[in-house]
Parts: C-alpha cells; structure tokens; sequence
C-alpha cells in the first residue's frame, strides 16, 4: 500500500486521464487527482510523451524499463515490461537491462539510449562522448524526445518510490476491482 491513500480524480479531468488510459485509472492516477491541476498536466505531458512523439515505442520503453531499473522503481517495470515485449524489445536485452552497470545488447541504438538514459538518471550530466554517440545516430527532434522521455519518466519513477507504490499495488487494477 502507499504511503498516501488512493483517491478518484473527477470532472474533466478524470474524463481525459481515462480517455489516454483507455477506459481505467491506474495507482500513480488515483494518487496524482489529490491535486486536479497536477493530475492534468501529468497526463497532458506523459501523453505527448506516449502518443506525440516520432521516436519508435521500442526505443520508449527501453528507457521506461532502463530508469525504473535504476531507481528500483518495480510497479514501472512491472507496468512496462509487457509493452516492451509487444514493442519488440528482445528478451535477451530486456534481462541485459535489469543489471546494474553498463549494457551492451548489440544493437547500437539501444546502446547508445541505454547510456544516455544511464548518464541522464544516475549523474544528471551527460559527457560530450555519450551525447555524441545519439548524434550520429538520432536527428536533433528525436534527441530532444529521447531526453524528454528519460526526464518524464525519472519523474514518474521517483514519484512512484518517494510514495512508497510497488508492483504489488497493481493486482487490484489486473483483476478488475479498481
């Protein structure tokens, strides 16, 4: 359980967090509507991040699952990791994620976002060599959304660890009661 109860949001926003969700709420929602403007830009930023940006879901939820790695933030992956899956994300590289330390899956795409979002969520700064690897790789647009989706969901993932929700707070919304 969190550390804060769970509430329902209402109104329009209710209406429009449910409309991205595709017909439910989840924990972080029901813990975000304690304040409704809050609750609104969350779901304003995190679906552009989901549905606005260019850069492929696979490459997303790497990032997802990579930061909720790193900050032991287990109701992410466990929200995430099947998405990776349907995504395209490789077995192998999704257990290649979930060790601590540098990656390497092979794949110079993932490997080059997998040390960025390492850089950006363990130190905040990025050296000229790690950003350098996204140059030659990703257009200026699709570095920016890469950014912004490790910055978001650093965000979510603290939020979801400073309040105490694990992955065991999803059962009721898997089951159908909330």
């Amino acid at each position: 359980m969190p550390r804060i109860s769970f509430t329902t949001p209402t109104g329009t926003t209710a209406e429009r967090i449910i409309e991205r969700r595709g017909g439910f709420l989840t924990p972080l929602d029901r813990l975000l509507a304690h304040n409704d403007g809050l609750a609104s830009g969350w779901n304003s930023l995190l679906g552009a991040v989901r549905q606005s940006f260019s850069v492929p879901g696979d490459l997303r939820e790497l990032i997802i699952l990579r930061v909720a790695v790193l900050n032991s933030a287990d109701y992410e992956w466990a929200a995430h990791v099947g998405l990776g899956r349907a995504n395209g994300i490789p077995e192998a590289t999704i257990e290649a994620i979930r060790v601590e330390g540098p990656v390497t899956t092979g794949d110079d795409r993932y490997d080059a976002v997998l040390a960025y979002t390492d850089a950006m969520t363990r130190g905040v700064a990025v050296s000229d060599e790690t950003f350098g690897r996204l140059r030659g790789l990703f257009t200026e647009t699709e570095i920016v959304e890469l950014t912004a989706t490790v910055a978001s969901y650093n965000m979510v993932s603290r939020f979801l660890v400073a309040l105490g929700v694990t992955a065991a707070d999803r059962e009721p919304l898997l089951s159908g009661n909330a």
